[in-house]
């Protein structure tokens, strides 16, 4: 039988997967390193669970001690599987940048969860590098893990991940991308890669924002390239002791909006429901297309599963609070339509005259006009309810059938507001075109819109 002890054995020997759709445009062949296939839907359970070993190794956690981090979410999670396997206690301190799906998921593994400001330097107090320092000091018996300088973090993707995808491409790969926030998976597993193959490239992906890049490039900490940026764990304001600069071939930044963007295609395009970091590492080579050649085989990092970003990247009012997405309007909706006219009844006409025209046009919702304005509407619900208790109805003038006016918006108005108009209540809205002529859209329009 194949039974694991506990969850931990089973971090690693994550799969390698094609890509096939959002790379076409790429002359070589691109495969992606899907870590989110680990227990704790991230590649920072490898690293995790190696820290917490050889701190244990080194006698600075202690039975029954409190493991203290600061943490975007995945080193987190990775510790807190390994706290409950063990028998550890975890204080986590993040920032306020990060998703709340990820303090949630904390908190549901047993974890206490600290969020601290993002727009501070890491040297002042409300940091989450401070609060986490000043922990490890204030709480008996617990230690504060520090993965940004502890080396055990690199060791672990030597040992683990870059042995993992030499095995897993017959030691053919050409270039190896990862996105930059710690170093220890860049750094540890291009130091095992070099020593197979010092040809191999190894590419980082930063976002801008961060001082990586400039540091990389220029061997200088210039804190004027730091500004604040959005996307999730990756990028820095310091340079972690973690890296190993001379095993990095090159570095390529990326707009939060790219990386955003290129998550959701991997998503629908791919099938593989990644998380920022994802997006932006992709998004990264795909800037360096140029760079590579037919017989290259490169391995991209997808450090992350995407259900923490729910609220995020996957949310399109969120994408289009940013500008990340194009705002679509009333207009949008409407411009396909060419020049079909919107199907209205006058107030003269009967109930059956307009459920006819509902018939032939397919329509649930019908504005009426008197004297080509509108004074009412009818719907398809409404109607049932009153036919069905009086039959006779039919015959009546739509104006004992008629509902309240759709509201009148303008023709620019942007989808997310047309959603809140639309109720159980009011089944459509209206806008008028330059021309004045009448538009309709729907909660079916709507819906059609979003999805595209």
């Amino acid at each position: 039988m194949d039974i694991k002890n506990n969850v931990l054995e089973t971090i690693g020997n994550t799969p390698l997967i094609r890509l096939n759709n959002v790379t076409k445009g790429l002359p070589c062949t691109v495969v992606a390193k899907v870590d989110y296939f680990n227990p704790g839907n991230s590649i920072k359970d490898r690293m995790a669970l190696k820290m917490v070993e050889v701190a244990e190794q080194e006698g600075k956690l202690k039975p029954g001690g409190t493991i203290i981090e600061g943490t975007s979410g995945n080193t987190g999670m990775g510790l807190a599987l390994a706290a409950i396997v063990k028998g550890y206690k975890c204080i986590f301190v993040t920032t306020d940048k990060q998703s709340k799906e990820k303090a949630d998921v904390l908190k549901a593994v047993g974890a206490e969860v600290i969020v601290c400001p993002t727009n501070v330097m890491p040297e002042d107090p409300a940091s989450y590098y401070s609060v986490a320092k000043r922990l490890a000091t204030e709480v008996p018996n617990s230690y504060h893990f520090n993965q940004y300088d502890n080396l055990a973090n690199r060791l672990a993707h030597y040992e683990s991940t870059g042995p993992e995808i030499w095995e897993q491409t017959d030691g053919k790969i050409t270039h190896f991308v990862c996105t930059a926030g710690t170093g220890g998976t860049i750094t540890g597993t291009a130091q095992y890669l070099k020593e197979k193959n010092p040809n191999i490239q190894i590419w980082a992906i930063d976002v801008y924002g961060s001082l990586l890049t400039h540091y990389y490039r220029t061997g200088e900490v210039d804190m004027s390239y730091v500004h604040p940026y959005i996307s999730e764990g990756f990028g820095e304001d310091f340079v972690p002791k973690n890296y190993d600069m001379s095993v990095i071939d090159y570095f390529e930044q990326v707009t939060d909006k790219d990386g955003a963007i290129m998550a959701r295609r991997i998503a629908k395009e791919e099938g593989l429901f990644c998380g920022y970091s994802a997006g932006s590492c992709l998004q990264g080579l795909m800037q360096l297309k140029d760079k590579l050649k037919k017989d290259d085989l490169v391995v991209c990092v997808f450090h992350d599963h995407g259900s923490r970003y729910v609220g995020k990247i996957y949310n399109d009012e969120w994408m289009m609070e940013r500008g990340f997405l194009e705002v679509k309007t009333f207009k949008d909706i409407v411009s396909g339509r060419s020049n079909q006219k919107l199907v209205t009844v006058d107030i003269s006409n009967t109930v059956a005259e307009a459920v006819s025209l509902m018939k032939k046009y397919d329509i649930e919702q019908i504005p009426v006009m008197e004297n080509r304005v509108v004074v009412g509407a009818i719907s398809e619900g409404g109607l049932f309810q009153k036919i069905f208790s009086n039959p006779e109805i039919k015959n009546a003038p739509v104006t004992e059938v008629l509902e309240q006016a759709y509201p009148l918006v303008d023709f620019e108005t942007p989808v997310e507001r047309l959603s809140s108009l639309i109720t159980k209540e009011n089944g459509a809205v209206l806008a008028k075109d330059e021309s004045g002529a009448y538009h309709i859209v729907t909660k079916y329009d709507v819906i059609q819109s979003l999805t595209k």
